[in-house]
């Protein structure tokens, strides 16, 4: 047994309502407002959103604009914070926030602009951090294993090897 949904007109294959422009419109500001309210997004996404919830592309695309206009959307800021919380709180490489704001639509130059701020220096001290704090939880293991989960580990979150073999080694060392 089938049911219908709730307005779906009852003739069978015929074309489901559409909300007039300036419905759809409204509806694209409440989507956006709703989605913004809950974390901050990058326009591609928010984009991709109205487009499941079937709002035409010239009235996303003004919308998106207005809201890019008045600062509610900002790009710049988003990547910002968005490099600011995976460093801080995952503890990510500068590749990795790269790959993420990548994914996310950011456009290159803005992606080179905020991640221009991580060094190597501070790939280094990060990944010693991490591996400070990861070595404590297998002070029971090998050297070897333990090695080799470290660097696996500190890999999975994107650093070089290079970087890897000195934060293990530093980890080592302090243990």
């Amino acid at each position: 047994m089938a049911f219908k949904k709730r307005g779906a007109d009852s003739e069978e294959g015929s074309a489901p309502r559409t909300l007039s422009p300036e419905r759809q419109e409204q509806r694209a500001r409440n989507v956006l407002l709703y989605q913004l309210s809950r974390s901050a997004k990058s326009t591609k996404q928010l984009r991709e959103i109205l487009a499941k919830r079937e709002i035409d592309p010239a009235i996303a695309e003004s919308v998106l604009e207005r809201f890019t206009e008045v600062g509610l959307i900002d790009d710049q800021a988003f990547a910002e914070t968005l490099v600011s919380s995976r460093r801080k709180f995952k503890g990510s490489s500068k590749s990795v926030i790269k790959r993420e704001l990548s994914d996310k639509g950011i456009e290159s130059h803005v992606i080179e602009q905020v991640t221009s701020e991580i060094s190597p220096e501070s790939e280094i001290e990060l990944a010693c951090d991490l591996a400070a704090r990861r070595i404590r939880q297998m002070t029971q293991l090998e050297r070897e294993v333990r090695f080799r989960r470290l660097s696996g580990y500190l890999l999975r979150k994107g650093f070089s090897s290079s970087i890897v073999s000195i934060a293990v080694r530093h980890a080592e060392e302090q243990m």
